[in-house]
């Protein structure tokens, strides 16, 4: 499957020093280029898709009902437990 990407240009003008200054630094950590970096972090923080954090998951369940409609009924059944 041959599938072409287009690559673009992306001029970003009037950035605070400070910016540009940690981008270097945070290449050089990453053994790669200013724009090589730059390139990364774009892509990381608008194409990948954001992971979330164990208590964002939980957050997110929805309420489903009561404690009390989940409650554990017995079974009228002798059954063996499952590790006998």
């Amino acid at each position: 499957m041959n599938e072409t990407v287009t690559m673009a240009n992306l001029i970003v003008r009037n950035l605070d020093q400070r910016i540009v200054d940690a981008l270097k630094q945070r290449a050089a950590r990453h053994g790669r280029s200013a724009e090589a970096e730059h390139r990364a972090l774009l892509e990381s923080l608008l194409v990948q898709p954001e992971k979330k954090s164990f208590a964002e998951a939980l957050a997110a369940i929805p309420n489903v009902g009561l404690d009390e409609d989940f409650q554990r009924t017995e079974d009228k059944y002798e059954t063996k437990h499952v590790f006998d």
